[in-house]
């Protein structure tokens, strides 16, 4: 008995889709929402004043919960702040390791945190970067130079 053509190619098992290729190329629209959020906004569209009052009378009640989520919306958690702190100047790549050794230095007094240090040695890191981008432009500029000046 000969098989047909179209039962020879290899089944896809568990997959209904080939790797790299979605049902939904184009995917989700911008600025589509979640079905439950809208339902949620839905049902308490209008209550907001309500709901607030009585969270705030629970508060003044005792309810600690009621309390955080007044106190969480009234002053929320800082996600960032500035940080006090003399960096030594860095005018080359090299001075990079004088900023970063007083970072430890603060780290060490506890003058900074380690969270805030860490943050500080990105930002170094990334201005000793573009230092030494700029350095290495500068010389090859100048390399160029002379070398348009060899051949006349």
């Amino acid at each position: 008995m000969v098989k047909s053509p179209e039962k020879t190619a290899p089944k896809q098992r568990g997959r209904r889709f080939l790797p790299g290729q979605s049902g939904n190329p184009s995917g989700r629209p911008k600025g589509a929402r979640n079905a439950t959020t809208l339902a949620v906004e839905a049902l308490l569209d209008g209550e907001a004043q309500t709901l607030t009052r009585k969270a705030i009378e629970l508060a003044k009640d005792g309810d600690l919960t009621a309390l955080r989520l007044c106190l969480e919306r009234i002053c929320p958690p800082r996600k960032d702040r500035p940080v006090p702190f003399a960096s030594p100047a860095i005018s080359t790549a090299a001075d990079a390791v004088k900023a970063v050794a007083a970072i430890v230095q603060a780290v060490g007094a506890g003058e900074l945190t380690p969270s805030e240090a860490g943050e500080l040695t990105k930002i170094v890191e990334g201005y000793a970067r573009i230092l030494e981008v700029a350095d290495h432009e500068e010389r090859l500029k100048k390399l160029e130079g002379l070398q348009s000046e060899r051949l006349r």
